[in-house]
């Protein structure tokens, strides 16, 4: 995967009532992958949609399905997003008892494998499992709800991620309260993909939010 800034859409953010003509929407309007926010209601407490609208919206982009599980049990689900298509699986440390053998799954599955880190969660616990790993997903909110602030204190765990995986062709990527006001401090940090919901779905224009946020970058 590109090592150049990935501006991912969260389409937690869109309107629901036209979510497959809001999927084009910002395919057109420059975004490079389409985030999908998956939550179980339990994991974290809310509840948002599973592998049929993944399925569904897969005519609608051919842009790269980033989906992120926030969910008890993924291993019981991973074969599903898969099918459903799903390019990227991401799933969350603390939900991952063999986190080994998970990452190893998605990849048997043909899909790229991530992993997310809560905003508590230090980062150890990754340093044995880096050659599993496609990309890093950096939690700068507590998740589960859309619209949050940026926890700033996050940028220091961006800089120590960067520095854990050294050369190896990791996305880290950023979910969070991201905005044009702190899309640059994220990049300099180290992080290459962000996810921005509410900050690209607020409107008028899709296109001029993301460029905004790339703007803010260079």
């Amino acid at each position: 995967m590109t090592q150049d800034l990935i501006v991912a859409p969260s389409i937690l953010a869109a309107d629901f009532s036209k979510i497959g003509d809001e999927v084009k929407a910002v395919d057109v309007a420059g975004a490079d992958w389409i985030h999908l926010d998956v939550m179980d209601g339990h994991f974290v407490p809310n509840l948002t949609f599973g592998p049929p609208l993944i399925r569904a919206l897969r005519p609608h982009s051919k842009k790269v399905f980033d989906t992120h599980l926030m969910v008890s049990n993924p291993d019981a689900l991973l074969d599903d997003y898969a099918s459903a298509g799903s390019d990227i699986i991401t799933v969350h440390f603390e939900a991952c008892p063999h986190l080994d053998r998970t990452l190893s799954h998605i990849r048997e599955l043909g899909c790229k494998a991530g992993v997310s880190l809560n905003p508590h969660t230090p980062i150890d616990g990754l340093q044995h499992v880096l050659d599993r790993l496609d990309l890093i997903l950096v939690m700068t909110v507590n998740p589960g709800f859309g619209g949050q602030s940026f926890i700033y204190k996050m940028l220091e765990k961006i800089t120590e991620v960067r520095s854990m995986i050294g050369n190896r062709p990791i996305v880290i990527e950023v979910d969070g309260g991201v905005t044009a006001d702190n899309a640059g401090k994220i990049v300099a940090s180290g992080a290459n993909a962000l996810v921005a919901g509410s900050s690209i779905f607020k409107g008028p224009s899709y296109a001029d939010n993301i460029s905004a946020i790339r703007a803010a970058t260079a």
